[in-house]
């Protein structure tokens, strides 16, 4: 489960990346986009507005501590912070090796750092709720899911990328949170091996006691 968990959203990512790198903008995106904008009335986009916030790394990097509160996250605090700096890392090399523009600016576009950050964080918040509550965690990570998704849609909304900038960026940070969980699962695989009693020996067989007298 944990190797589905990074697995397919780096394929997805290649493939959004191959689309836009070869392909530039397909047909299907203009089409999606245009759908969006003709339903973002004024005030859906003030909301947007503060919406985007939550993709924003000057407001995740401060509420890195909260993953701290979670025992899972806690216990390998260095891969998650790691996962935040490495995501953004990788968003901000692969633009410009990619170099599709943003459909209203000549700045490249693919994949979107919001929605990478967002995915992110919200991914290693959901990974930390596994320590929740069966109600809790489901709440939890229904919330995460919702704010990636609305962090998605709130730059199309706002006219700063295209919606597959927006599906690439979702999957790198889903996939960067995805090799930390690979990671995590290993680490506590192997202390738990390492912790087990060993069994034992079949090389000499035990003598018995010597008889008394």
């Amino acid at each position: 489960m944990t190797q589905v968990a990074f697995l397919s959203p780096a394929v997805a990512f290649l493939a959004l990346a191959g689309v836009a790198l070869l392909a530039g903008v397909p047909p299907g995106d203009a089409w999606l986009r245009d759908l969006i904008l003709a339903h973002a009335s004024p005030p859906l986009t003030a909301v947007m507005h503060w919406i985007n916030l939550a993709g924003n790394w000057r407001v995740l990097v401060p509420a890195a501590p909260l993953l701290l509160l979670f025992p899972r996250t806690r216990r390998h605090w260095w891969i998650w912070l790691l996962v935040l700096i490495v995501a953004p890392s990788l968003e901000f090399l692969l633009k410009p090796l990619i170099g599709r523009p943003r459909p209203e600016s000549p700045t490249f576009g693919f994949p979107s750092g919001h929605a990478t950050a967002a995915a992110a964080y919200m991914a290693a918040l959901a990974w930390g709720a596994g320590d929740l509550r069966p109600r809790a965690r489901r709440a939890l990570r229904a919330l995460a899911a919702v704010l990636i998704l609305l962090v998605g849609l709130a730059r199309v909304v706002l006219r700063a990328h295209w919606p597959s900038d927006v599906l690439g960026g979702i999957a790198l940070g889903l996939a960067c949170a995805g090799a930390a969980v690979l990671i995590s699962a290993s680490i506590d695989r192997s202390r738990a091996g390492s912790a087990s009693p060993a069994p034992p020996s079949r090389a000499a067989p035990s003598r018995p006691p010597p008889a008394p007298g």
